[in-house]
């Protein structure tokens, strides 16, 4: 009942669909994407086996809420992606962690506030682009099941 089907004409847009349609609704929405990195770090001030130099597979996952513009769009998830790759990764992918990044314990708590500091200016230097965009969570896991998360409302709270 419900077999494979091809359409009989693809929608054309000013024919089949007006510009003026292609945003829905005007409501706030929230986009997510996930990335992952390798690096290495240790902590300090630390007894357990992290005290000793070692690598992780991180998780990173972002959650962007924001406007659509005219096209029915919040941010493309390629340009969550070039500023993942442009102004953050680059700090963390396969390298020595302790020294990329500010001067830090380079545990999942404080390194998730620093991808979510990073990501948060990068949305602020684009305002005219995505419509009040603004970073609501940052979740890093540093194992399968092990993560620190960095909300916006906790962020944004002095």
């Amino acid at each position: 009942m419900y077999g494979f089907h091809i359409v009989d004409k693809l929608q054309k847009i000013d024919e089949d669909i007006r510009s003026d349609q292609l945003k829905y609704h005007a409501k706030r929405v929230l986009v997510s994407k996930e990335f992952t990195f390798d690096a290495a770090h240790h902590l300090h001030h630390y007894e357990g086996k992290c005290k000793n130099l070692h690598g992780h597979t991180y998780k990173v996952v972002f959650g962007l809420s924001g406007y659509l513009d005219e096209r029915g769009l919040m941010v493309d998830f390629g340009d969550i992606k070039e500023i993942w790759k442009t102004e953050i990764e680059i700090f963390l992918d396969h390298r020595y962690i302790n020294e990329t990044l500010p001067p830090m314990n380079t545990t999942a708590e404080n390194i998730v506030v620093w991808i979510y500091e990073k990501m948060k200016e990068s949305l602020q230097e684009r305002q005219e682009q995505y419509k009040e965009a603004r970073v609501e969570f940052v979740r890093l896991y540093e194992t399968p099941t092990s993560y620190a998360e960095a909300r916006r409302e906790w962020m944004e709270v002095e």
